[in-house]
């Protein structure tokens, strides 16, 4: 019986949740700065929108990406640029 195994070509699945945050924030703010509210991104990551508001607190350490509460109104708006 042989195991499988992942191939060197797939990218691993992020670890935690704050990671695949961070990387899919960091891909759509790569080409500069991007406004947006939990819930619209919610079902792109995988993650419900208050899990995305707990874990944008975390990020706004991050060396990677620039983090900013943007707004409230109805929820939260926040601004993500790259560093």
């Amino acid at each position: 019986m042989s195991a499988t195994t992942q191939s060197a070509t797939e990218s691993p699945e992020p670890e935690s949740k704050e990671e695949r945050l961070k990387q899919y924030l960091s891909r759509k703010a790569s080409d500069g700065e991007m406004y947006f509210k939990s819930k619209f991104i919610a079902d792109e990551v995988g993650l419900s929108a208050k899990e995305i508001g707990a874990l944008m607190v975390k990020l706004t350490d991050c060396a990677e990406l620039e983090v900013e509460k943007w707004s409230y109104t109805s929820a939260t708006t926040w601004r993500v640029a790259p560093a």
